[in-house]
C-alpha cells in the first residue's frame, strides 16, 4: 500500500523538479536575449520575457543566482562604456582647450605687437609735443590734468550716487504699487456693492 504512494511522490518530485528546470532554462535564455537586446534588466521584465512568476524567481536558488550574475555582468558594462565615453569626452575637450589657447595665444601676441606700435607711435608724439611746448607750460598741463581728474573722480561718485537714489526710489515705488494694488482688492468688494443696483 505504501509503495504506490511512494511511487506517486517520487513521480511528483521529478516532474516538479523537471518543471523547474526548465523554467530555469527559460530564465537562462531569457537573460541572454535581454542582454543581447540591452533591456534593462527587471524582475518584471524578465518574468515577462521567461514566463515564469516573479515569486519563481525570488524563491529559486538558480534563477537568483542567473539574475544576479546578469545583473553583475550589466553594471560592469555599462561603468565600462560610462569610463571609455569619459575618457573620450574628456580627451576632445583637452584637445579643444589646447587649440582654443593657441589661437587666443596667437590672437594675445598679434594684439601686443598692434598696442606696442601704437604705444611707440603715441611716445614720439609725446615728445615731439615736449620740445615744441614753451617753458613752464608743462606744469601747467600737468595741473590741469590732475584738476581734471579730480573733477572725473567727483563725477563717478555722484554718479554712483544718482545710482544708488534712483535704485531707492524704485523700491519705494514698487512697494507703493503693492501697497495700492492691497488696497484696491481691499476695497473691490466695496465698490462692487455701491454699483449693485438696490431692489
Amino acid at each position: 500500500m505504501t509503495r504506490p504512494d511512494t511511487a506517486q511522490t517520487s513521480a511528483a518530485i521529478a516532474a516538479r523538479r523537471r518543471a523547474s528546470e526548465d523554467m530555469v532554462e527559460r530564465v537562462r535564455t531569457a537573460l541572454a536575449s535581454m542582454r543581447r537586446d540591452r533591456t534593462p534588466l527587471t524582475v518584471a521584465a524578465l518574468a515577462r520575457t521567461a514566463k515564469v512568476s516573479r515569486t519563481f524567481l525570488y524563491q529559486n536558488q538558480q534563477a537568483k543566482a542567473l539574475i544576479e550574475q546578469a545583473a553583475a555582468a550589466a553594471a560592469c558594462g555599462q561603468q565600462r562604456t560610462r569610463s571609455s565615453t569619459t575618457s573620450d569626452a574628456t580627451q576632445g575637450a583637452w584637445k579643444e582647450r589646447a587649440l582654443n589657447a593657441e589661437d587666443g595665444l596667437t590672437a594675445a601676441q598679434a594684439e601686443i605687437r598692434i598696442q606696442r606700435t601704437r604705444i611707440a607711435e603715441l611716445m614720439g608724439k609725446i615728445r615731439d609735443l615736449e620740445h615744441d611746448l614753451p617753458e613752464g607750460s608743462l606744469q601747467r598741463l600737468v595741473a590741469e590734468n590732475s584738476s581734471l581728474k579730480l573733477q572725473v573722480r567727483q563725477l563717478v561718485q555722484d554718479q554712483q550716487r544718482a545710482h544708488e537714489r534712483l535704485a531707492s526710489a524704485r523700491e519705494s515705488n514698487r512697494f507703493l504699487d503693492r501697497r495700492v494694488a492691497d488696497l484696491e482688492a481691499q476695497l473691490a468688494p466695496y465698490l462692487i456693492d455701491q454699483h449693485r443696483p438696490t431692489l
